[in-house]
C-alpha cells in the first residue's frame, strides 16, 4: 500500500504529464490573478519571499494552498525544478488536498 505522500507524488507526477500544471513563481502568480488554478504547491523550503508572495495572493483569491514537499521531492516527481507548481484541473487539486489532508493520521 503507497503511503499517501508517495500517492500525492505520483499524482503530481500525472498532472504534469496531463499538462494540467502551471510551474514556476511568476507563471503561478499570473494563473492565481487570472483564476486558472484550483490548487498552488510550494516547496516548503523555497524562498521566504517567494513563499508569502504566493501565500498571500492565493490566499486572497481564496485558492488552496499545499506546503508539505521539499523541493527536491517535488522536482523528482514532476521532473522539474521547480519551487511552485499550480494545478489547473480541479479534479487533480481535490484529491491532491485529499491526500496531503490523510497524511497525518
Amino acid at each position: 500500500m503507497k503511503t499517501p505522500k508517495e500517492a500525492f507524488l505520483q499524482l503530481l507526477g500525472l498532472a504534469r504529464r496531463a499538462n494540467q500544471l502551471e510551474t514556476g513563481e511568476n507563471l503561478v502568480l499570473k494563473a492565481i490573478r487570472n483564476q486558472k488554478v484550483a490548487a498552488v504547491i510550494l516547496a516548503s523550503d523555497a524562498g521566504q519571499a517567494s513563499a508569502k508572495k504566493l501565500r498571500d495572493k492565493a490566499a486572497f483569491y481564496h485558492v488552496d494552498f499545499i506546503e508539505s514537499f521539499t523541493k527536491n521531492e517535488l522536482s523528482q516527481a514532476t521532473g522539474m525544478n521547480r519551487s511552485a507548481y499550480g494545478v489547473k484541473d480541479p479534479g487533480f487539486a481535490r484529491k491532491l488536498l485529499e491526500l496531503v489532508n490523510t497524511e497525518g493520521e
